[in-house]
């Protein structure tokens, strides 16, 4: 008895009159004590991450929203192009410098994941926002997503969708088209040009998505390949060739573009999707995304004035069900 570690451990005034005292093994209490620091860590941690997908909703649906007034603006999408990568590419540098994720990544693999980011990509979605409103992006780019993402997935993967997908996928494909036959008037006569790029870059990414996802690229490898290296490439081509409209764009608008392409989605936007994926899971965080269509259309209507019609606000039910199904679907 005395060999054993024990704890003095006072009864409660209704458990017993005096100043009684029970021995309880110190091992117990110290199990005990740390079960419940970790669940309440555990809470604590799903509910940064929860908002944090939160915050990664509240960034690309703004991003819409700032890319169509850039669009809009006299800056051209290929100004557009250079804040993303050159003002993100200097933020990331340092980091990239310092952890070479380059020793870690086969050549190969940096080409393919650079090209999958590369103002090929970035330029259809910046152009598509020239001939289509905000909403159209959230719906054909980020809505559309998650089924050409499926397919690939099947293609690439030979992982076959399960039914609850397939219902998913084609509740999308039901969105998108009630959104392509909307009598908005911000619609033009040229803005299925534009929903057809938006397609073209959810397609660039789609690819990069299932790419990441096999080769396990880590954060640090996508500031490499998305940042530095497609700044590096992008950089004479818009200096010596590309038109610009830098020397006529106002400071507000500037100044908007440069803080947010080159901060908030590339830098800010991957930390946040990062810590959301770990706190509280893909699942969790893909079905926060849905979210991302109805908050870009919301956005756009307050901040831009972009109203769609009743067949483009309704469109959003079913786009964002089917985006859902897709996302927390089980194999």
């Amino acid at each position: 008895m005395a060999a054993a570690k024990l704890w003095y451990y006072p009864l409660t005034q209704h458990r017993c009159r005096g100043s009684e005292y029970i021995l309880v093994p110190l091992g117990k209490i110290i199990r005990n004590h740390t079960l419940t620091i970790l669940k309440s860590a555990s809470t604590d941690s799903k509910w940064k991450g929860y908002c944090a997908a939160t915050f990664v909703v509240l960034i690309w649906s703004g991003w819409l929203v700032v890319s169509r007034s850039g669009a809009q603006s006299v800056l051209t999408i290929y100004d557009l192009a250079m804040i993303r990568y050159g003002v993100s590419s200097i933020v990331a540098l340092p980091f990239v410098l310092y952890f070479k994720p380059w020793q870690t990544m086969p050549v190969k693999r940096i080409v393919l994941i650079s090209f999958l980011l590369s103002p090929f990509y970035i330029l259809l979605v910046f152009g598509g926002f020239i001939f289509a409103p905000a909403a159209h992006g959230g719906i054909f780019m980020n809505g559309v997503l998650p089924a050409i993402t499926l397919i690939l997935g099947w293609l690439w993967l030979s992982e076959r969708p399960v039914m609850q997908q397939i219902a998913g996928g084609i509740l999308i494909v039901i969105g998108t088209g009630l959104a392509t036959v909307d009598q908005s008037p911000l619609l033009t006569p040229d803005t299925w040009i534009g929903d057809l790029m938006f397609l073209g870059g959810a397609v660039f990414f789609s690819f990069y998505m299932v790419a990441g996802r096999v080769w396990q690229v880590s954060a640090m490898q996508i500031l490499l390949c998305g940042s530095v290296i497609n700044a590096i490439t992008f950089f004479p081509i818009w200096l010596l060739f590309l038109p610009s409209g830098f020397q006529l764009a106002q400071n507000s608008e500037l100044y908007l573009q440069l803080f947010y392409q080159g901060l908030i989605p590339n830098l800010v936007g991957i930390m946040c999707v990062t810590y959301a994926v770990r706190s509280i899971g893909s699942p969790a965080t893909a079905a926060f995304m849905a979210a991302v269509p109805a908050a870009g259309t919301v956005l756009s209507f307050i901040l831009l004035g972009e109203a769609p019609g009743l067949l483009g606000w309704f469109s959003l039910m079913p786009l964002t069900i089917g985006i859902l199904m897709v996302a927390l679907a089980r194999r």
